[in-house]
């Protein structure tokens, strides 16, 4: 029994030493392999983060505005056209007057006689014209009478004649006798065609030309003195306020002299010296928008001339409004601020300054289509704080990106922040 637990003990033992042995070797074996590593999967590419925002419209600034002078429509001379001694002044310097109205007059004592001259010679010389065309058709008609006798006289005759000549056929009458019958109706053939000549003649000819140009001539003179009458009174060739009137009651003045000077207001002119760029906005427009400094009213008017070329003297482009002007509010000399853009004009499509990414002289901004960025190039307007302009390039409602921008390249697929 005793020999049988010994070789157990003997034979477990030997065993335990093999597991020993064993799991020394294993260990032994696993601290000199490397670790076993797990498996990695590819790395997927990184999309870029990027901000957006909705492409609006928005107010740049304020009207762009210029200064304009307030200018008279018509500046006119009031000259006289007849001489004379000036008897009354009914206008002053100042005044506003309508069309017509009488500004001054002259004395019109020898321009009265000459008239009552010239209406005398009229009269005698339409007298005498009258008389020279009685005596002239009394001519005509003694002629006619004349002629219608000589015709009868002639028809007699020459009954005569032909009998006279079956006569002398017969031996009835002498040969001196029918030539004496022949020479009287020569004659009277003669004598006939003597007054129709002279009856041609008075109606084919005006023999009265000259008396008719004398009347002529004497009715123009008349018509001349009533003319230089009118002219005594020097009226208003417009309507207008009288900036001058360097002349006093008795003054003796020759025609021609310049007696007034007078300024339309009512339409009224407003002018203006442009630059290229302000003729750029106003160019196409046929109004304005002006108002005078510290009325607050704000008036239309419109555009009567913009130059196309630019003033040589003044390097500018002279730009003129018309405007109507009744209650004569408007007055020369007065300075006024014209619009050269209205409030409308200055909603724009605009962007934030930082969104815009320049680039050798370029600029150019980043807008999202679905997954994918697209680079505009872009033409900047006005600046106002931190938003611009747009003119071209991008449009109201497009995703514009905000951040990010300046790594992105044209059509690269991007993500959008969270």
């Amino acid at each position: 029994m005793k020999m049988l637990f010994a070789h157990t003990v003997k034979q477990s033992t030997k065993i335990a030493g093999v597991v020993l042995l064993s799991t020394a070797i294993v260990a032994g074996c696993s601290a000199g392999a490397p670790a076993a590593q797990p498996e990695e999967k590819p790395a997927e590419a990184q999309l870029k983060t990027v901000k957006v925002a909705k492409i609006e419209k928005q107010k740049i600034g304020d009207p762009i505005e210029q200064v304009a002078d307030v200018a008279s429509s018509i500046q006119m001379d009031v000259v006289l056209k007849a001489g004379g001694d000036i008897q009354d002044i009914l206008k002053k310097r100042g005044d506003y007057v309508e069309q017509g109205d009488v500004i001054l007059r002259l004395d019109p004592t020898d321009v009265l006689l000459s008239r009552d001259k010239a209406a005398v010679a009229l009269r005698s010389a339409e007298l005498q014209l009258t008389k020279s065309k009685e005596d002239l058709e009394n001519s005509k008609q003694e002629l006619r009478n004349g002629i219608a006798k000589l015709e009868a006289s002639l028809k007699e005759q020459e009954k005569s004649f032909n009998k006279m000549r079956n006569d002398y056929d017969q031996g009835l009458v002498t040969k001196f006798q029918l030539d004496q019958m022949e020479t009287q109706v020569n004659n009277l053939r003669l004598d006939l065609q003597g007054n129709k000549d002279k009856l041609k003649t008075l109606e084919s000819t005006n023999s009265l030309a000259g008396l008719e140009q004398q009347a002529q001539s004497s009715n123009l003179s008349l018509k001349e003195v009533e003319r230089t009458l009118d002219n005594l009174e020097v009226k208003a060739p417009t309507s207008g306020v009288i900036t001058d009137l360097p002349v006093e009651v008795g003054m003796s003045v020759q025609g021609g002299f310049k007696v007034a000077q007078m300024q339309k207001l009512d339409p009224i002119k407003i002018k203006a010296d442009l630059t290229e760029e302000a003729a750029k906005l106003v160019r196409g427009k046929s109004e304005l928008t002006f108002y005078v400094p510290g009325s607050g009213e704000k008036t239309k008017g419109k555009i009567s001339y913009l130059a196309d070329v630019m003033s040589a003297s003044s390097k500018s482009y002279p730009l003129e409004l018309e405007v109507s002007n009744p209650d004569k509010k408007l007055k020369p000399g007065m300075k006024v601020q014209i619009q050269l853009t209205e409030d409308n004009d200055q909603i724009v499509v605009t962007i934030p300054t930082l969104a815009v990414v320049r680039e050798g002289g370029e600029t150019y901004a980043f807008v999202l289509n679905g997954d994918t960025v697209e680079r505009r190039k872009v033409t900047l307007g006005r600046l106002n704080e931190t938003v611009q302009e747009v003119i071209s390039g991008l449009k109201e409602g497009e995703q514009l990106v905000i951040s990010g921008q300046h790594q992105l390249k044209d059509k690269e697929k991007v993500q959008l922040a969270k």
